[in-house]
């Protein structure tokens, strides 16, 4: 079963939430942080990202930055820029990027339940990275932006999804990038029971995006054991899997690490069919694009794994070209190697090799939930930047404070 709880959320007024709601902490730089705060200082960034209102040159991970978080959060709920309901109440979130709609349940989910592995990971963590959440959770003293789960599409939660969000919203805004935001509050007894149960139904939900959110959320659970408050809960959105919009995570790499151009060719050929092509996005799984040279040649994988991890077009990468031909052992830490969300397209790919900044650059077929599940399942993970899902969750939308 999955437990869930509604919550009080803290959110914007209806009237700023347009201001205040804000593109995730780890899909921007300092410099686009600090431009967003300077544009729009309602901007929620000022919290999520605090070197962005100190001065420049700040370590983003100093105590100084952390006690900014909690300055500035209550500084925003001083200002009225962030408010509490007084209810508890289930939320929905709404997201329309171009023709791609999809409509999740925000909610509060079990610590203990992921820390059993009934809400299932597919990634491994950075520690550097779960410390930095954690600090900005005590900070804070709430988890400001959403673990995003996803679920095996059942008929029951999705139809209590789709009748709730027929009613009216709370707010519709469209941000800077053009994706449509829409926010619903479900607080009638009987709409909350009725989730309450479709949720416990599920066997199994899945992290999709976040897991240094989640495992820091744990940590923060067992750093406050035995206080008071709802720390053993932590704050998601849940998206029926079928709703989801995975694009590729491409992958571009400095030097060619001392083959030539026409040597590393060769040496992919032992595994692909290689042929020069006109179209650089592969159209379907086991097929690569490379851009080498001023050319963009097509990669067909050969002899498939079955292992579901093994199998995957990131690992098939990994595994048959960027580590035994460009030297890439650890993707994680190689200072060689740059990942590139399919959000830029093929064009960034192509710019980067032609600045010279790059040697050649890899576009991926996307990875699809079925894989990312069958991942999960598994008890396995996959390698690092598998996904990069759009459109991303804003941070600020609701918010669970844990006191």
């Amino acid at each position: 079963m999955s437990k869930i709880r509604p919550f009080r959320a803290v959110r914007a007024p209806n009237a700023v939430a347009a201001q205040v709601i804000a593109p995730p902490y780890d899909v921007m730089s300092e410099a686009e942080a600090r431009a967003i705060v300077s544009d729009n200082p309602r901007s929620f960034v000022r919290v999520s990202r605090p070197e962005s209102v100190l001065p420049a040159g700040t370590d983003s991970h100093s105590r100084l930055a952390y006690d900014t978080v909690r300055t500035e959060y209550n500084g925003m709920k001083a200002a009225g820029l962030l408010i509490q309901d007084a209810e508890e109440s289930y939320y929905l979130y709404g997201q329309k990027m171009g023709e791609h709609f999809q409509v999740g349940l925000v909610a509060t989910f079990s610590c203990e339940e992921y820390d059993e592995g009934l809400i299932k990971k597919h990634e491994f963590t950075r520690p550097d990275k779960e410390k930095d959440r954690v600090e900005h959770i005590d900070g804070s003293n709430a988890q400001t932006g959403m673990v995003f789960l996803a679920y095996r599409d059942t008929e029951a939660l999705n139809g209590l999804i789709a009748r709730c969000s027929a009613q009216a919203p709370e707010w519709k805004v469209t941000t800077e990038d053009d994706v449509e935001h829409t926010l619903w509050r479900v607080s009638a007894p009987a709409d909350v029971a009725a989730i309450t149960a479709a949720a416990a139904e599920l066997p199994a939900t899945y992290v999709a995006d976040g897991h240094h959110r989640s495992a820091a959320a744990s940590i923060v659970h067992r750093m406050r054991a035995g206080k008071p408050g709802r720390h053993g809960w932590f704050l998601a959105g849940l998206f029926p899997a079928s709703a989801l919009q995975i694009l590729a995570y491409n992958r571009a790499v400095k030097d060619l690490f001392g083959h030539t151009p026409e040597s590393l060719l060769a040496a992919v050929r032992a595994h692909f069919d290689v042929t020069p092509t006109t179209t650089p996005v592969p159209a379907d799984r086991g097929l690569y694009t490379m851009y080498l040279n001023n050319t963009w040649y097509s990669l067909k994988a050969r002899n498939i794994p079955e292992d579901p991890v093994a199998r995957l077009d990131v690992s098939m990468l990994q595994d048959r070209v960027l580590r035994p031909l460009l030297g890439i052992e650890n993707p994680r830490t190689d200072k060689r190697i740059d990942f590139i969300g399919g959000i830029r397209g093929w064009q960034e790919l192509k710019k980067l090799v032609d600045s010279g900044s790059h040697a050649v650059a890899f576009h991926l077929h996307a990875t699809s939930m079925d894989q990312l599940l069958a991942v999960a399942d598994a008890g396995e993970v996959m390698p690092p930047k598998s996904t990069w899902f759009e459109p991303k969750l804003r941070d600020a939308v609701a918010m669970h404070e844990l006191e």
